[in-house]
């Protein structure tokens, strides 16, 4: 058995350059995250009238006098619906990290 060094793909990528820490601690995080929690809820606004629009009620009355009730079903609107809750809870846990970004994370403070 012949044993060749394997090659790692180490020589593919360029050196990584000393720059300047990125910051997470930036306060303006804060308005996106206000405004990602009023995009939620005109999503979430907009889902819940996709849902009940989805839905039309038909009502027959026969010749015995007995009342038929059924219900039809728009996929459209309820896919919409569906998409649109996925996009407000998506919105609302983007809007969370934001604003522990902009609360909690503060540059450590370089030791004396």
């Amino acid at each position: 058995m012949i044993d060749l060094p394997q090659p790692t793909g180490a020589e593919l990528w360029p050196p990584e350059e000393a720059g300047p820490a990125a910051r997470l601690h930036k306060p303006w995080r804060t308005f996106v995250a206000v405004v990602e929690v009023v995009l939620a809820v005109l999503a979430g606004w907009a889902a819940y009238a996709c849902w009940h629009g989805s839905v039309a009620t038909v009502v027959t009355r026969t010749e015995d006098g007995a009342v038929l009730e059924s219900h039809r079903y728009f996929g459209g609107l309820l896919a919409a619906a569906i998409g649109l809750g996925t996009v407000a809870a998506l919105l609302l846990v983007d809007a969370v990290r934001q604003l522990s970004l902009a609360i909690r994370a503060r540059s450590a403070k370089p030791k004396a």
